[in-house]
């Protein structure tokens, strides 16, 4: 038995553990791959308050060696399901996984989302090496650079509207002539001269030993190809949650976000969330580590 079980031990789930370990509460955290969540594969990290600039990887490192060093646990396994335990004490909750079950008091939901990729070939050994996810946390590093953005959102407009700023060009990549984000910042964005958009194009190839160094566009109407020489390649096609396992006890919206506000409660009692696996405008390491304390002290008052 234990007070609280943490779903994934990214930034928001070891803060969660931290927070609620230092409230006397004993924690689980399960984790189906390693610690750290997305933020492990940033090379350097210059947004977190307090800390000028660090690695992913010891940002999550740090964050895990705290959280274990406080007396939370952590087990590598994959829930596949949340049963609420009938009988006399029906404030259980029971964690199943693909080999055991724990008992808990209480739960807190810290799944995050995995970015929607391109289905490349050699993306993901290039990601960190010029192919990011993230314009506002690793932009800067291209300063002075080309670089290309993947998408029609209001994320692509706005990363490449920020990239603008530092980089000597950005390619702005969309499959369609139209796009999703909001008019007024396309406008902003088309006033740019460092900015060209590259429409009805989708990318195909991407090229680099170490890093990346260049990408091959092709025209969808026309089957034209194109290779841009870019330093880095932000990939802004949205977000994947990985909820699903957790839908016939809680509710999820259309996207497969958990349905919370700030208080990071669920619609079920004793089930918190947080991070980016919720419903929120803000998904960025500093809300995520603030999301982890606020659900952790929301689930050690509902347990008392």
């Amino acid at each position: 038995m234990f007070d609280i079980i943490v779903v994934g031990a990214g930034t928001a789930g070891l803060s969660a553990a931290i927070y609620a370990v230092r409230a006397g509460k004993s924690v689980l955290l399960l984790e189906q791959k390693n610690y750290g969540g997305q933020i492990i594969n940033t090379p350097q990290v210059e947004n977190y308050p307090g800390i000028k600039q660090i690695s992913g990887y010891d940002f999550a490192t740090n964050l895990y060696e705290q959280a274990i060093a406080l007396g939370a646990e952590i087990e590598y396994e994959k829930v596949i399901k949340i049963e609420q335990k009938q009988g006399e004490k029906q404030g259980e909750k029971q964690v199943v996984t693909k080999d055991k079950s724990y008992t808990c008091k209480s739960v807190i939901l810290a799944t995050g989302s995995k970015n929607r990729q391109l289905g490349l070939e050699r993306e993901e050994q290039l990601t960190g090496a010029g192919i990011s996810y993230c314009a506002t946390c690793d932009g800067i590093f291209f300063r002075g650079r080309e670089v290309a953005v993947v998408g029609g959102g209001n994320t692509a407009v706005e990363d490449a509207m920020f990239l603008s700023n530092y980089c000597s060009k950005v390619y702005v990549i969309h499959r369609r002539e139209g796009f999703r984000g909001e008019e007024k910042q396309l406008e902003a964005l088309r006033e740019k001269e460092n900015v060209e958009f590259v429409l009805n194009a989708v990318v195909t190839d991407i090229t680099g030993e170490e890093v990346l160094e260049r990408i091959c566009v092709e025209d969808t109407k026309t089957g034209e190809k194109r290779e841009l020489e870019v330093s880095g390649l932000f990939v802004a096609i949205g977000q994947e949650p990985e909820n699903s396992y957790f839908a016939d006890i809680i509710q999820l919206d259309q996207q497969g976000y958990i349905v919370a506000d700030e208080s990071c409660q669920t619609n079920r009692e004793g089930i918190f969330t947080a991070g980016d696996c919720r419903t929120k405008k803000v998904r960025q390491l500093a809300t995520a580590a603030s999301d982890g304390a606020v659900a952790a002290l929301a689930a050690c008052e509902y347990i008392g």
